[in-house]
This record gives C-alpha cells, structure tokens and sequence, in this order.
C-alpha cells in the first residue's frame, strides 16, 4: 500500500533552499521521492549534495526574488524539471532589525518586496499553471511566530509575516475547491541565519531558551516532517492553517 506521505514522481520548488530551513525542507522533500527545484541567491551546492544522496532529482535556479523578475524563469525551468510543478515552498525571506521609530522605507521596502510581494506573484504564477491543467497542487508558505505575536525591532518583518498569515487564508478560501492546498508553517526559533543576531547575545538568548518548553532552539531538520506532511495527500482537507512548528513556544 502507498504511504500517504509518498511523493514519488512530484516536482516541488522550495525557495531560499541554499541554506537552513529551506535547505532542509529541499532534503525532506526529496527523501519523500519528490523531484527538488531548488531556488536561492547563491551557490547550492551542498542542498544539491544531499538532496542527491538519497536519490532525488534536482535542479538549482539562482535568482533573487527581491524583485519580480525572475518569476517567469524559476517557473519555466520548474516545468522543465518535471511534467508540472506539484508543490511551491514559499520559504524566501529577510529580516531588518531597528527600532521602529527610525525604521528606514529601504529596510521596509526590502523586507517587503521578498517576504510578501515576490511571495505572492510566485504563487500566482505557479498557480496558474496547477489552475490551466487542473491537477491541484499544494502551497506552503513559512511564516512565523511573527505571525501570531508583535515581536520588537524588526517592524517590516512583523507585518510580512502576519500579511504572509492573512494571504495563506485568502489563497486557501480562494483555490480549496479548485483541488489546491494553501497551507503555512510557523517555526519558532530556529538555527539559521536570521536568529544569530539573536543566538549570539547572551541575554537574548537566555530569555528565548527560558520560554521554549522543549528547552532548545529549532534545527531545521524539525522542520522536515511538517514539510512533508502538508505537501502530501495525507493534507488534502487541509486548508488555510498555520502551523506552528515552535517547541511549544505558542503554548507557554
């Protein structure tokens, strides 16, 4: 009998895949049997590397998706990969951190344009294609615990994430009936490149582990199973949910 969790013959993009969280989704996703196009602003070798130890395809676009030009490339080359792009990781993301009060427009401008615009017009475009052949597909979106909470020092950030909540729902109520998933995850505090600000104070870093219940920050291979799980036919009544994948963060 075949795994609900099986997905042998997809094709999936993951953004932001060259390192950390989307780095490991790409290898989750590809231990599961999907097909991995991976998209980042610099060399993915090492993504590349483990993807094709356990036997997945994979091809690397570089672009970066602060603006909206190389949408039509990461789909095209998708299409090429495979018959059709059956999953799109939209993890892609930035931070800017300062007080709000002299927050600049180029650092919200910035944060914007990556987290929620490119977001958004990569979705449309690979919807599009899912939409045309009617075969469905399955979204999702990395929030984050800024999502749910206000976060201090990184304004532009707080708003694309909870705006990134808000159009996870609006696709969902949108496409649900037209056989696509949209769905988001909300990880907590992760081991990436965005939290070492935060992992190399010493206060900071106290204060977080102190809340987390597990009493760890977050590998991204935690991130793996809720990856998989939401992209698989085991999610297919799923719709519009953000999960958060935080150690218990949310439930302190």
């Amino acid at each position: 009998m075949t795994s609900p969790f099986d997905l042998t013959g997809k094709t999936a993009i993951v953004t932001g895949a060259n390192t950390g969280l989307g780095q490991a989704v790409s290898v989750a996703l590809a231990r599961a049997g999907a097909a991995i196009v991976a998209v980042g602003r610099s060399a993915m070798d090492e993504t590349e590397r483990l993807c094709c130890d356990v036997g997945a395809k994979f091809h690397g676009v570089q672009a970066d998706l602060s603006t909206l030009e190389p949408i039509e490339r990461i789909v095209a080359e998708a299409m090429g990969v495979g018959e059709r792009v059956d999953i799109l990781v939209n993890n892609a993301g930035i931070i800017r951190r300062a007080d709000a009060i002299d927050f600049s427009e180029k650092d919200w401008d910035d944060v914007m344009n990556v987290n929620l615009k490119s977001t958004f017009f990569l979705t449309q475009a690979v919807a599009r294609r899912m939409l045309a052949d009617g075969g469905g597909g399955k979204v999702i979106n990395i929030a984050s615990l800024l999502s749910f909470q206000g976060g201090i020092r990184i304004p532009s950030y707080t708003a694309s994430k909870s705006g990134l909540a808000g159009l996870t729902r609006l696709l969902a109520c949108e496409w649900a009936a037209k056989g696509i998933n949209v769905n988001a995850i909300a990880p907590g505090y992760f081991v990436t490149n965005n939290t070492e600000a935060l992992r190399n104070d010493p206060k900071r870093s106290s204060d977080i582990l102190g809340r987390i219940p597990a009493g760890r920050w977050g590998d991204p291979g935690d991130l793996g199973g809720a990856a998989v799980f939401l992209a698989s036919p085991a999610a297919d009544y799923i719709h519009g949910v953000v999960l958060p994948v935080d150690g218990g963060w949310l439930a302190r």
